[in-house]
């Protein structure tokens, strides 16, 4: 045994940034990632990321430097120019999360990397990830289980970038009672498990052969290793094979694909920032979220304007918001000045839709009026039902959907506050953010596009009217009513679905009750 410690001439360098961690982003599904990596990359000023873990870019910081750097398997050369990216990174006092699919030392080239950081001095970290083996769990196999099996090994396959099985004593592991797992591509698995027979593996033995594993488009095959051998020769890609007795247990323990939602490819239309709990609530029934780049938040013209009206905002009677981001803009300016929630203890707080009314609770505030959803005559309605408005002081916190298709005004959103006015109330209307349209010409708008027209959109969803309106003119005024009459839409209420129809959808359907949990209930009982 011996211990080590740091060497005298190592490098002094702030603890925080000038350094690089390796993290393990596990088999894919985002939620796998440690917490201790998701911290990491949330603070990180740049991620280096192999092409197979894109989907966690959604947690890094906004600002950060991103660059992708291929598959997770490249060639020698490759992964020394990787090595060298990331130093001069950190050299250069920034802090770089090295983003690797599965655990950066199990078969990748973590190692590798590491110790070439350790050779340039540069200082380092591991965050181990999930392996990618592990992820059999999601399609109900046990690579151990007890009373049985007592060996697992790993098996060195597509991390190899080769078709090749691996050089191993292939009748020693034939012969081994225990689990294979090894991540590999049609021919590669096809050799192996002939391989495997050749030396001794029973061919009725049981396996599996899990394809795009704990994602929603995962595929799982099942059968006798001899029966494995035509079924992955017969397709591409790359998969993880599992030989072993366990495999038999996925008709008793499978659960991922057996969720209501599973495989269903559902578009949400919201901003990332409001999407996330309705994109969570999908994912976990098993369908894939597609986010629309429908909207793009941006600064007030006038940010300062919600600071002066937050500061006063105990002179109002009434306060309405009219989206959940209009309340962390306001909390923001409330928080960050001279006041706190104390400033609001007189005042009577309105809630537009049901996530406005839940980043309201967020911040420790329950709304005295809840509007289920955006329209002027029902948030009328449930103010007026609370008392009088002529002569009451209301103070209006919303956004300003910015036009690009003509210079067209925000008319919808203005409405209530001139209709407050109406009726005898002293309204402030305070622009708390801006949205502006996504852009057709967008990658992903592109990308969108092409999955509606060749149907593999099952279901599009919309949680206000101008999410509708921006939806069409991101995919095309002429196109979208064609392209949406083709599959499910779900509007959270009547408002919003009324505003579907005018634009040519035939029959979307209406959430019940106008809430994002009704509309998922309304989503499974459609695709059913």
């Amino acid at each position: 045994m011996t211990a080590t410690t740091p060497s005298s001439d190592a490098p002094l360098r702030t603890p925080a940034r000038g350094r690089v961690v390796l993290i393990g982003a596990g088999p894919g599904d985002p939620g796998l990632l440690t917490q201790r990596g998701h911290r990491v990359l949330a603070d990180a000023d740049v991620v280096v990321y192999d092409r197979d873990v894109a989907r966690l870019l959604t947690l890094a910081r906004a600002d950060a430097e991103r660059i992708e750097v291929g598959a997770p398997a490249e060639g020698a050369t490759a992964q020394d120019a990787i090595a060298m990216l990331v130093a001069e990174k950190a050299r250069d006092g920034q802090l770089v999360a090295r983003l690797k699919w599965g655990d950066p030392f199990l078969f990748g080239s973590g190692a590798k990397e590491a110790l070439f950081l350790h050779e340039q001095r540069v200082p380092f970290e591991v965050v181990p990830g999930v392996p990618l083996a592990m992820g059999a769990a999601y399609a109900g196999i046990p690579i151990t289980y007890p009373g049985g099996q007592d060996a697992l090994i790993f098996l060195r396959g597509h991390e190899s970038a080769g078709d090749a099985p691996p050089d191993v004593d292939w009748h020693a592991l034939a012969s081994l009672d225990g689990t294979i797992a090894s991540y590999t591509n049609g021919r590669q698995a096809a050799a192996m498990l002939t391989l495997l027979m050749k030396h001794g593996r029973r061919a009725t033995q049981a396996g599996a052969l899990i394809y795009a594993g704990t994602l929603p488009q995962q595929e799982t095959i099942t059968g006798t290793l001899a029966e494995l051998v035509a079924a992955a020769e017969a397709r591409e890609g790359a998969a993880l094979l599992i030989v072993g007795d366990v495999a038999q247990l996925r008709d008793h323990l499978g659960w991922f694909d057996r969720r209501p939602l599973f495989g269903k490819r559902i578009v949400v239309t919201r901003s990332r920032d409001q999407a996330r709990d309705l994109v969570e609530m999908l994912e976990s029934l098993g369908a894939q979220a597609i986010e629309a780049p429908t909207f793009r938040l941006i600064p007030a013209d006038d940010p300062e304007t919600i600071d002066r009206v937050a500061a006063s905002v105990d002179q109002y009677a009434w306060v309405v918001f009219e989206s959940a981001n209009a309340v962390s803009r306001f909390f923001k300016s409330l928080l960050n000045g001279t006041r706190d929630l104390r400033a609001l203890g007189g005042v009577r707080v309105a809630a537009i839709g049901p996530s406005t009314a839940d980043r309201l609770l967020g911040v420790g505030l329950h709304p005295d009026v809840v509007v289920p959803e955006s329209g002027t005559e029902a948030t009328m309605r449930a103010l007026e039902a609370e008392g009088a408005l002529s002569g009451a002081r209301i103070l209006v916190v919303r956004p300003h959907h910015d036009r690009s298709d003509h210079g067209r005004s925000d008319a919808v959103r203005e409405t209530l506050a001139a209709e407050l006015g109406r009726r005898g109330a002293h309204v402030t209307d305070v622009i708390a953010y801006r949205t502006t349209a996504g852009a057709p010409e967008s990658a992903a708008a592109q990308v969108l596009y092409r999955q509606l027209l060749d149907g593999r959109v099952h279901a599009v969803t919309f949680t206000t009217p101008t999410a509708v309106q921006r939806f069409v003119d991101l995919i095309g005024r002429d196109q979208a009513a064609d392209l949406l009459n083709q599959t499910v839409v779900v509007a959270i209420g009547p408002v919003t679905a009324a505003a579907a129809a005018a634009l040519g959808i035939a029959a979307p359907r209406v959430a019940e009750p106008f809430t994002v949990d009704g509309m998922i209930a309304t989503l499974v009982t459609a695709l059913r």
